[in-house]
């Protein structure tokens, strides 16, 4: 039986609005069409997820390229990473700036260069030596986040920050039908954040990890707090030791909640064909695609199932 599935994550939130719903459960289910569409080809998990991600990037209802969110300087301002499980070769880029695909540069780390992770000036170097193209940065604004930037800056007076509005992340996660596994996730980060703050997302073992012995996991939520817990390794550890997909995120998710009081979400992998969603955060967008059905949802008890194309 072939095992070839992807998942796909828009990222944890607070609450979608009933306008952006459609929207955003079209965005999700387009990003895993077409990564699904790669791997039927033939085309490997770093392919499909990789490809998936983009579609979310190129989708302004994410946060992650174009819809980013933007710093405290209105700017936008991404981070990246990719992972291949079969030799766990590892790309990541934080700090781009200009570019309509950050996942496609940490892709491009990951596979014409010695590193793991370039930033900021570096990475927009090696990009454009690599044949990237830059784009103004306002292309990557949008009206609704600077609206959000607006409030955020208006509510900074009180302070105490809403973990659970600063959740967004697109990502994914694959397995081909030669059983290698391979995650994506890209973001831009949180609202009025510091110019320069990079959160979980491009971080190997925060953001996200592949290893075709155990899986594949992409996190989204509070990045600080899944930083602090190294959620995507802690939840592959959890499957080491035996524990089931929902049991892996479910004690990871519980740890994090917790111990540093951290909302958000992973979805998971592993080579079989397994696959798993879950989330602490009010809601979180996404789909999967395996034999020909696609799975899809955004808030708890919310799952459609329809026949591929």
């Amino acid at each position: 039986m072939n095992p070839a599935v992807i998942v796909v994550h828009g990222g944890g939130a607070s609450n979608i609005s009933k306008d952006r719903k459609e929207r955003v459960r079209q965005g999700i289910v387009k990003a895993a069409t077409v990564g699904y569409n790669i791997l039927k080809e033939g085309g490997s998990a770093v392919d499909a997820v990789e490809g998936a991600v983009t579609v979310l990037e190129d989708d302004p209802e994410f946060n992650a390229g174009c819809g980013s969110v933007l710093n405290e300087n209105g700017e936008v301002e991404m981070d990246a990473s990719i992972m291949n499980g079969k030799d766990l070769s590892a790309g990541a880029v934080s700090a781009v700036r200009c570019v309509a695909n950050p996942i496609k540069i940490a892709r491009l780390v990951m596979e014409k260069t010695p590193h793991c992770f370039l930033t900021d000036q570096g990475a927009a170097k090696f990009a454009a030596a690599s044949g990237i193209p830059t784009i103004p940065g306002e292309q990557l604004v949008t009206e609704r986040n600077k609206k959000r930037l607006e409030n955020e800056k208006h509510e900074k007076g009180a302070q105490k920050s809403d973990y659970q509005k600063n959740l967004g992340t697109v990502g994914a996660v694959a397995v081909d039908c030669r059983g290698n596994v391979a995650y994506a996730t890209s973001t831009g980060g949180i609202v009025n954040k510091m110019l320069g703050r990079v959160g979980d997302t491009p971080c190997i073992g925060s953001g996200g990890y592949a290893d075709n012995d155990i899986g594949a996991i992409s996190t989204t939520g509070h990045g600080e707090s899944i930083l602090k817990v190294n959620l995507a390794r802690l939840t592959l550890f959890h499957m080491e030791q035996g524990k089931t997909l929902e049991e892996a995120a479910d004690a990871s998710l519980g740890y994090m909640k917790s111990k540093v009081k951290g909302v958000g979400g992973v979805i998971l992998v592993n080579k079989a064909g397994d696959w798993a969603v879950k989330w602490t955060s009010t809601s979180m967008p996404w789909g999967a695609a395996k034999d020909g059905k696609l799975y899809s949802g955004i808030d708890l008890g919310d799952t459609s199932i329809t026949d591929l194309p």
